[in-house]
């Protein structure tokens, strides 16, 4: 079995394979060298390339262009590597990324991956370590060359971000609080021993007439002697003892001095007070409840004349002809039928059919 890999022009590498014999031909300086050996698997480095002669490999094409513009950049301590696809890129081109540091091999950070950058700084990097990169493109079984980055110490070279800054005035007084940026991992203090701040302010509109205040090391710090009611702007940029470029400017904030000197504890006096109050307006509540709640929302009452007229004994005769027993009133009545005299109350039906061939009724009034 044989392979044949052209690079260069100036280079022609011959492999021969057998199961007992290797040999490797170097065609340019006319020196060849034989080995017996018992191989499976076949690794040739060309131009730091990785070939691998095994089953499901890929084979370094010349006619797939590397990637472009490899570069290795660091923010805030995080390690990301970025690059252009190759002239002429070709559809379903994915790539593998690699890294190492001054004392590590190559390690996969990527693999087979579609997207032009590679982020390493969830993996095992140190603050303090010098790191490169390389990548490739692949399409098939078919990959580039490895393309190359730059090297980059993160302690010395990373890029780092914007403080936050706030400010509270207290009179002709400023009080600056300086929040340090986040970093992938660590934080600012650990990482550099020394970290400063360099702090500058101005009254708004007087950009010109700024003053700084350099070598700062705590978190807050009170711009004092300022002009009451007057508005100031301040911003501030971080400097270590190791990296020799200054942290990104903060954004500029800005707040207006107060009218007078107020002592602290006259604020928190008020605060007593108005806490005080109202407490005891919640007792007061609590105790008196159901009076207020009676003044609040009264009954319904009548007036008193109303009242009066209502309770009064009433002394109207159709009222009180209401109140006795109903009298029955009525009328004797006698029925003469022949000899018979049938009286009121005896019953009708003891005048038999008779009663009705009777000629004469007589009715007597009272």
């Amino acid at each position: 079995m044989s392979y044949l890999f052209e690079g260069p022009p100036s280079r022609i590498f011959q492999v021969a394979v057998s199961s007992k014999v290797l040999t490797m031909s170097l065609l340019q300086g006319c020196l060849s060298l034989e080995l017996l050996i018992s191989v499976k698997c076949l690794q040739v480095d060309l131009e730091s390339s990785v070939l691998w002669l095994e089953g499901g490999s890929t084979v370094v094409s010349e006619l797939l262009s590397r990637p472009t513009n490899v570069r290795l950049t660091s923010h805030n301590l995080n390690l990301v590597l970025r690059w252009d696809p190759p002239e002429g890129t070709a559809s379903g081109l994915v790539y593998t990324a690699m890294y190492k540091s001054s004392v590590t091999d190559y390690r996969i950070g990527c693999e087979n991956t579609s997207s032009l950058e590679c982020d390493f700084s969830t993996l095992k990097i140190s603050p303090y370590g010098n790191y490169t990169g390389r990548v490739r493109a692949q399409l098939g079984e078919e990959s580039s060359n490895w393309a190359e980055s730059n090297y980059v110490t993160l302690d010395t070279d990373t890029f780092i971000g914007s403080p936050t800054v706030s400010l509270s005035s207290n009179g002709a007084t400023l009080e600056v609080s300086i929040q340090d940026p986040v970093f992938s991992f660590s934080t600012l203090r650990n990482v550099y021993n020394g970290v400063t701040y360099n702090i500058t302010y101005w009254k708004k509109g007087q950009n010109e007439k700024a003053r700084s205040i350099p070598g700062i090391q705590q978190h807050q710090l009170v711009l004092s002697d300022l002009d009451l009611r007057t508005k100031y702007c301040v911003q501030v940029q971080i400097n270590t003892d190791r990296n020799s470029n200054p942290s990104q400017p903060s954004s500029i904030t800005c707040e207006s001095t107060a009218n007078e000197q107020e002592a602290p504890w006259v604020a928190a006096m008020v605060a007593f007070v108005i806490m005080a109050v109202v407490v005891a307006l919640l007792v007061v509540a609590v105790v008196y409840w159901k009076s207020i709640s009676q003044f609040l929302c009264p009954k319904d009452a009548l007036p008193p004349h109303f009242e009066e007229s209502l309770l009064a004994h009433p002394n109207s005769n159709m009222y009180l002809h209401m109140q006795s027993p109903a009298e029955e009133i009525y009328d004797p009545i006698s029925i003469i039928a022949g000899d018979r005299t049938v009286e009121e109350g005896d019953p009708l039906e003891a005048a038999g059919s008779s009663f009705s061939q009777q000629p004469d009724v007589i009715v007597g009034e009272r």
